[in-house]
């Protein structure tokens, strides 16, 4: 089995939308979709996601089934250092890393961090979503595998957000989605992969062949949007100016 794991496509988050460079990345992202064989489609509730997935969705005549959890990861928790609310990913590293059981996608929530917050019940929700929609599909999660007595080769498309993303993968492939947060990115409209391996029959593990791909955006010369970077991590960004805060924008990484 294939899961497509694909970002909103540049977003304008004022209006929970896409910019115009965003609806560029979309149609390109839609031509690109046309060559997999796609069974289902699955997407998040937000305008951002349910606007890049219509391209895709147009171009090839289907539908796709809104999965209320597939809104981005909502769970807050309190900044020590500043005092406000924070998403996990938001984190300092030397704040997340250093937290009990940071590692370990089977406590990671329990840290002292977390408490008080809905972080908990936010990934319970995300656990419960993953488990609900494997299951549509004959597997069962079982600790570090999954169990399955028809793995298929069916392939499904998740258009959503890189949070939630990431937190589902890290679901399916058994890490702490703390790793895979603050490790990765995956930038705007690009695709995620992971496919099933099953060394032994009916014990199934998740493998990711494609991490935020966009050959989609490059192949067609279009630069890459940065959107999810902090600008104060790179020299000649001014970070004050409200087009840039919390983004670099459209500024090429390459």
């Amino acid at each position: 089995m294939r899961i497509l794991l694909i970002r909103h496509a540049e977003p304008d988050y004022s209006i929970d939308s896409l910019t115009a460079k965003g609806r560029v990345e979309a149609e390109l992202l839609s031509r690109r979709m046309e060559h997999y064989s796609i069974r289902d489609f699955y997407v998040s509730p937000l305008g951002r996601a349910r606007d890049t997935a219509a391209y895709t969705l147009e171009k090839l005549g289907r539908t796709a089934e809104v999965l209320p959890w597939l809104a981005e990861f909502r769970g807050r928790c309190v900044n020590p250092e500043t005092g406000r609310k924070s998403l996990p990913w938001d984190l300092p590293p030397r704040l997340w890393s250093a937290l009990p059981g940071a590692h370990d996608v089977r406590c990671w929530t329990e840290a002292p961090l977390f408490a008080g917050s809905d972080v908990a019940a936010i990934w319970k929700e995300t656990a419960d979503g993953a488990d609900a929609l494997l299951a549509r599909y004959g597997f069962r999660k079982d600790g570090p595998v999954w169990r399955s007595s028809g793995n298929t080769r069916d392939t499904i498309a998740v258009f959503c957000h890189f949070g939630i993303s990431m937190a589902f993968a890290g679901y399916l492939m058994d890490i702490s989605p703390l790793e895979l947060w603050h490790r990765t990115l995956t930038l705007p409209s690009s695709v995620t992969e992971l496919v099933t391996e099953e060394r032994v029959s009916g014990e199934v593990s998740f493998r990711m062949t494609r991490l935020g791909d966009i050959a989609h955006l490059e192949s067609a010369g279009e630069k890459r949007s940065t959107a999810g970077l902090f600008p104060e991590c790179y020299t000649g960004i001014d970070s004050t100016d409200p087009a840039v805060n919390g983004t670099l924008g459209t500024e090429p990484l390459y």
